[in-house]
């Protein structure tokens, strides 16, 4: 594999994670030192009117959705690098996954903090796709049309790039 050049206009970029033959690699953050570190990450569910009107009165057949669904989040987060191979294995030191009913659907907010070396916020990334997928697989014999969208980033803490949150809108 060969080192990819920048985009047009770009002056040099640096690769953290290709070493110097343009292999992938994991980055090594052994020298960094551990801060306090969080990512909120939100995502949708969009369902039908009969969805939500199961979700809401608890008569999913396969049984409580949302409850399912927050648990499953917080067990991904933890499990994120058998995931991404190139993620670190760090303390999750904090798991929070809010799971809501809206009229259009199922908004997912999940915080996940820590205080180790690196961020976290492919933790919340997975927390909230992984409830996600809970609830598509629990209402999708009541609707095959179940969307999963709009999962992004809200906010971060910590680390060398310091605080970051999204622009309303």
């Amino acid at each position: 594999m060969t080192v990819p050049t920048p985009p047009d206009g770009a002056a040099s970029a640096s690769f953290t994670h290709l070493d110097a033959r343009g292999e992938v690699r994991m980055v090594d953050v052994t020298h960094k030192q551990p801060t306090v570190r969080s990512a909120t990450v939100s995502g949708f569910v969009a369902c039908a009117p009969h969805v939500v009107a199961a979700l809401r009165d608890g008569t999913v057949p396969k049984g409580d959705a949302l409850a399912l669904a927050r648990i499953a989040g917080i067990a991904a987060a933890k499990r994120t690098p058998e995931l991404l191979p190139l993620a670190h294995v760090i303390g999750v030191h904090g798991a929070v996954v809010e799971v809501s009913v809206e009229d259009e659907g199922v908004r997912i907010v999940a915080t996940v903090s820590t205080a180790d070396r690196t961020g976290v916020e492919m933790e919340a990334f997975t927390a909230v796709s992984v409830s996600a997928l809970n609830i598509v697989d629990m209402v999708k014999a009541l609707d095959k049309g179940t969307t999963i969208r709009d999962i992004r980033l809200i906010a971060k803490e910590g680390g060398k790039s310091g605080p970051w949150r999204r622009a309303e809108g």
